[in-house]
């Protein structure tokens, strides 16, 4: 059972998951429609995000040394605000490519502001942190599932600039949640020991090398998840056509399945979250990355029913991770650098895996898009071979230190 101050702080910061991976999947799922009425080639449409997704990585470590400095409410605040303009921005200068890559380029910087300000949050003020971090993961997920089903049912219905229009008012709905739910901040978590203080170095900057490698794995494989679908899947078009009549697009069909792939990644998250708790955190992050490994290589050789059955099951791990990954952060950094500790994780998770976007370009260009994913199991195979050397540098910990990282006690 949770208090209510710890429910109050579940409101607030799972809604700003929800929304912060809302807004970086949206385009995705509109890349092929924009290629149509941009004229322009899928990889050239691509490129138009790759200020969005590096802002929304490089700047949460600045964002997070604010939030230790100041306190992460008034961020929030600037979060909702600044993301809800942006999107209504976005809509305005849907046919201008140039406009709408300034546009998408705010929306990452403002939407940076929510892990190292939520995330943070969470593992100073929360009590379970692990079951904070799954269900937290949890609604991220449930951003990452709507976001390609409703950017394709609003595509279909009325084209790309309305879909940015409701991507701005659900954004300005969350200065309308923090009205309602005021957060209150204790302020508990400044103060540190020396042995809190010192941390794990060692093992925080291979964690932080592993982060990196597991960014560009997520980022490479949700951007092009959609457009992915949408080439492979037209067995299962052609199947739901028959059944059901004419009318069905594509790309309705590609982000429909999208979404269901990462609806079951939040039973992952939750998963994730749960077993932190009752197994070791390092342990668990070795076995759901290395599941991974194999499902990438086989969704290049896989079409219509058997490839969204991989990407369940590489969705499933990849994302189910995360409440693991961020309990080894709380593991291995003192309690009054949180806020810093995760904005350096996502300068890493999401900053330096916004160059995976180029990646899957020039992938895509060179050997054709059924590339892509043997590449990204590549990477975790690599990111595999980090979480060794971090459990064999890490063993053993000394547990009545990391019961004091996690709980503050």
């Amino acid at each position: 059972m949770m208090n209510p101050r710890d429910r109050r702080i579940l409101v607030i910061t799972c809604f700003g998951h929800f929304m912060s991976h809302f807004n970086m999947l949206v385009f995705p799922a509109v890349v092929l429609p924009l290629a149509g009425r941009l004229n322009m080639d899928m990889a050239q449409v691509l490129g138009i995000s790759f200020w969005m997704y590096l802002l929304f990585g490089l700047t949460a470590l600045p964002w997070g040394m604010v939030a230790d400095r100041w306190g992460a409410k008034s961020l929030m605040f600037l979060y909702y605000a600044g993301a809800g303009i942006s999107g209504l921005f976005a809509a305005f200068w849907i046919d201008a490519p140039a406009g709408l890559a300034v546009c998408l380029a705010a929306i990452g910087l403002f939407s940076g502001i929510y892990h190292p300000s939520g995330l943070g949050l969470i593992s100073k003020e929360m009590e379970r942190v692990s079951l904070g971090l799954g269900y937290n993961g949890m609604f991220g997920n449930l951003g990452l599932a709507l976001a390609p089903l409703m950017a394709g049912v609003v595509n279909w219905l009325w084209g790309p600039r309305a879909v940015y229009l409701v991507l701005g008012g659900l954004n300005l709905l969350g200065v309308l949640l923090m009205i309602a739910f005021p957060l209150i901040e204790s302020g508990r978590a400044k103060g540190a020991t020396s042995e809190e203080e010192n941390g794990l170095l060692g093992a925080f900057l291979i964690l932080l090398v592993a982060m990196m490698l597991g960014g560009i794995a997520y980022r490479g494989a949700t951007v092009i998840l959609p457009a992915y679908f949408e080439i492979k899947n037209q067995g299962i078009l052609q199947g739901l056509s028959a059944f059901i009549g004419t009318g069905l697009s594509s790309n309705l069909v590609a982000t429909t399945v999208t979404s269901l792939v990462f609806l079951l990644g939040t039973v992952g998250q939750y998963t994730g979250g749960r077993v932190a708790e009752r197994f070791e955190p390092r342990l668990c992050y070795l076995v759901f990355h290395a599941v991974t490994v194999p499902a990438a290589f086989l969704m290049a050789l896989a079409w219509d029913l058997p490839l969204v059955v991989l990407a369940l099951v590489y969705f499933f791990f990849l994302l189910g991770m995360q409440p693991i990954e961020n309990t080894l952060v709380a593991r291995f950094t003192p309690k009054r650098l949180h806020h810093s500790a995760f904005g350096t994780k996502f300068v890493l998770t999401f900053g330096v895996g916004s160059l995976a976007v180029k990646m899957v370009g020039a992938i895509k260009m060179t050997w054709g898009i059924e590339a892509v994913f043997p590449a990204l199991g590549m990477v975790s195979m690599a990111l595999v071979g980090v979480v060794v050397l971090l459990i064999r540098k890490t063993s053993p910990i000394r547990s009545a230190f990391t019961d004091k990282a996690l709980t503050g006690k």
